[in-house]
């Protein structure tokens, strides 16, 4: 398997006034204002050019630096999930910033960016601190041109050896000791060019490459796979998919 090339890391800087902190990429905002962790920032720029809904809304941006190159960048708010999250939403008991949901994303995107890894690139956190809890967002690149695997199977099959390739993204990241907490059908994108990304690293995190991790992580890819071909009308999947996924992971 090819390896991935080693990229540069982004360049880091602290935003801190008051109760908010902010971690920024210097190279992509040289005007940082935590405001651009807020939707209403760039819907005054008409700025927003799409969403699209999980626990909560995700924006989609297009806005043009000093340089007037446009740049694509994603924006998420943190939402919890299960039953608690239906009683207090996006608050999380705060225990220092570093330990904080949109931290340790960003840190763990910096990461696999500097790994080469087919990841989205952090841009910017914000932390809004309340007491013993916060809130917080994150703003990342924009995988442009690029279509989930449920969107793309929901309108046709995909070829024996896209499968294979997404099999061999998977386990460039596990070789790396990258745990994705969420592995499903939603968080795999193809961009146009048939390049294979993975998104969304909430609670994601490295880890020791010697347990059984990478096995779970697998299984939990496939039980979205089987969930999906439940749920979505002509969903485009059959168990010799799941094969060749395999034979690439395992290649």
């Amino acid at each position: 398997m090819n390896q991935p090339a080693i990229v540069k890391p982004c360049h880091e800087k602290t935003f801190q006034q008051g109760n908010i902190y902010c971690q920024y990429d210097s190279d992509e905002i040289t005007s940082f204002l935590p405001d651009m962790l807020n939707s209403e920032y760039w819907q005054e720029k008409n700025a927003i050019v799409g969403s699209a809904q999980g626990r909560g809304t995700t924006w989609f941006i297009a806005s043009k630096n000093a340089d007037n190159v446009e740049r694509h960048w994603v924006l998420r708010h943190y939402y919890r999930g299960g039953l608690i999250g239906k009683v207090i939403h996006d608050q999380y008991l705060f225990t220092g910033y570093k330990n904080t949901r949109a931290a340790r994303e960003f840190a763990l995107l910096t990461s696999m960016r500097a790994l080469g890894l087919p990841a989205p690139k952090p841009i910017a956190f914000r932390v809004m601190r309340q007491g013993l809890f916060y809130r917080a967002d994150l703003l990342s690149s924009r995988i442009d041109n690029a279509q989930d695997l449920v969107g793309m199977l929901s309108k046709a099959p995909i070829r024996g050896s896209l499968w294979q390739e997404i099999g061999k993204v998977i386990k460039s990241f596990h070789q790396r000791g990258i745990y994705h907490h969420d592995l499903n059908a939603h968080n795999i994108l193809v961009d146009d060019a048939n390049k294979v990304w993975l998104i969304d690293f909430d609670q994601g995190e490295q880890r020791a490459k010697q347990n059984q991790w990478p096995e779970e992580n697998m299984a939990r890819l496939l039980r979205s796979f089987r969930k999906e071909q439940q749920r979505v009308t002509n969903f485009q999947w059959a168990e010799k998919n799941w094969q060749a996924l395999l034979n690439g992971y395992q290649s």
